[in-house]
């Protein structure tokens, strides 16, 4: 018998979408005016619940992979890893954070330099410093500690209790118990798909204009709307592709090309551009973030209430919240053999790290052509928009003739895989179980893959970015109080089949596997 389709959660995300990307399109100078406001109430009253939000999942994390529960295994005992470890952080990172690292990773310097945080004056040799630092901390451990969070109970109850319901519901039936599998677990799952669509339709909200204005520069065409439109539908053929080719098949080789690319991207711009200068401020921003971690995790602005917090820190915190559960459920399903401390390393050192190095690489290489002069960044971006200057400075590059047109494919590349990733995981939540290998119906995933673009484009369409830092902060509240329910369960079914020993297939790891030895892929 095939998969079946979880009806009700499938026809009310369907419904609740078209419910607000008509009245986008349809009134968009009211919609405008709503985003905007609920944009400020959002952040003014419940941002410090984000930042708590924040300092809970890094310290969960590590109590997790420091402590005892660390060595248990994400399936039997005597099961290797899926994936090879290189497949599996590509798999990760490009699902984690698609084009947002090169969009972000280009430009966000520019807004810091002009509205430094702290309380530091605006392009100051200081500001310059901060501004390199505060992008590397809003793309780092904490970013990914909210995407731990639901990976490691999600896992557990897949892997080790061998629950066949890849979804956030069954994940709170440590608290909630029975109503976990009724209509309560229908409305967390629910949610849960408006969260994703929340996290997603900012990432590709992002993206697509970036990948438009770059194919507009390359073949001397309009950048309008409708060239944005195409770049939705390219990606959705790309992904097409690949989810007809599978799990380990599709997304893993799209995955895989997308590393090398960004590894190739990088090392030319270090070894072309200002290396010292790169590798010295990239230095000096890691030893700020190190050095005032706690500071900039626990900093709310109280006194001068600049703003900086809501508008920055805020905004990416609810970002990663929103996209936290499905980050959880895709980590859930590529780590079968992996034990809790491999991932939770994993997640923050594989994730961590590919951020900084764009981060150090990118963004350092625009600060150095704004701040010698060489080009305004801050001037393109103030006069035009973020996507022109991001494009302005790749043809900045040498052979740029040849550079802009590898940054497009790997943007492209970024916003398939996560398109591909995204339409899987909601396919997979709008179903009604799925075992260890199942997947969704191939209709199933295309059909969120084509809703998935409704979104961002109808965001686009009225308000731009403040429009997308909205949606993806008033669709996290409600992911941040599941992914605590989510915590609780996790610790809970630890303590229980530790005293229990059930089940005691998967209680003990390999300890003679190291985290180094999981770069092995297993066996068929």
């Amino acid at each position: 018998m095939g998969v079946r389709t979880d009806w009700p959660t499938f026809g009310a995300t369907l419904v609740v979408l078209l419910g607000i990307c008509i009245p986008l399109l349809v009134m968009q100078e009211q919609a405008n005016d709503f985003i905007n406001a609920a944009f400020s109430v959002m952040t003014a009253n419940f941002g410090i619940l984000y930042q708590w939000g924040g300092i809970a999942a890094v310290g969960l994390l590590l109590w997790l992979a420091l402590g005892r529960f660390g060595q248990v295994k994400l399936g039997n005992s005597c099961e290797r890893p899926e994936f090879s470890s290189f497949s599996w952080a590509g798999m990760l990172f490009c699902a984690g954070i698609g084009s947002g690292i090169l969009y972000w990773g280009t430009i966000e310097w520019a807004y810091y330099l002009q509205t430094p945080p702290l309380g530091i004056t605006a392009n100051t040799d200081k500001a310059a410093e901060w501004a390199a630092t505060y992008g590397m901390f809003h793309w780092g451990i904490t970013a990914w500690a909210f995407y731990g969070v639901p990976a490691i109970p999600l896992a557990y109850l897949y892997h080790v209790r061998k629950q066949p319901e890849l979804k956030l519901s069954a994940a709170c039936e440590g608290v909630l118990g029975k109503y976990a599998h009724g209509a309560l677990g229908k409305v967390i799952d629910i949610l849960f798909m408006f969260g994703l669509l929340g996290g997603v339709g900012t990432s590709l909200g992002l993206g697509t204009p970036m990948v438009a204005a770059g194919l507009s520069e390359v073949f001397g065409i309009e950048n309008s709307f409708g060239l944005s439109i195409f770049v939705m539908l390219l990606c959705t053929a790309i992904f097409g592709v690949s989810a007809y080719s599978g799990l380990k098949k599709g997304i893993k080789i799209l995955s895989d090309i997308n590393v090398w690319l960004a590894i190739a991207l990088i090392a030319f711009i270090l070894l072309v551009g200002p290396t010292l200068f790169i590798l010295k401020t990239t230095t000096n921003s890691i030893g700020l973030m190190l050095q005032n971690f706690v500071q900039m995790n626990f900093w709310t602005d109280p006194i001068t209430n600049s703003g900086f917090t809501e508008s920055w820190t805020v905004f990416y915190w609810a970002w990663w919240i929103a996209y936290g559960p499905f980050m959880g459920l895709f980590v859930a399903k590529i780590s079968r053999g992996r034990t809790i401390r491999q991932v939770i390393t994993g997640m923050l050192v594989y994730g961590s790290l590919g951020c900084w190095a764009y981060f150090g690489v990118l963004g350092n290489y625009a600060m150095h052509l704004e701040l010698n002069d060489i080009l305004s960044v801050t001037s393109i971006l103030n006069e035009k928009d973020a996507p022109t200057a991001i494009i302005a400075v790749i043809k900045s590059l040498p052979l740029s003739s040849l550079v802009l047109p590898l940054f497009c494919v790997l943007a492209l590349i970024f916003l398939a895989t996560q398109f591909d990733s995204a339409a899987y995981i909601m396919a997979a939540v709008a179903t009604v179980k799925l075992t260890e290998n199942e997947h969704p119906a191939r209709w199933h995933v295309l059909f969120w893959a084509l809703a998935l673009a409704a979104l961002p484009l109808s965001l686009m369409f009225v308000g731009g970015l403040k429009a997308l830092q909205t949606a993806a902060i008033t669709l996290a509240l409600p992911q941040l109080f599941i992914t605590a329910i989510m915590a609780i369960s996790l610790v809970r079914w630890l303590r229980h089949d530790e005293i229990n020993g059930v089940p005691s297939a998967s209680r003990v790891a390999d300890t003679s596997q190291s985290f180094t030895a999981a770069n092995v892929t297993a066996t068929p």
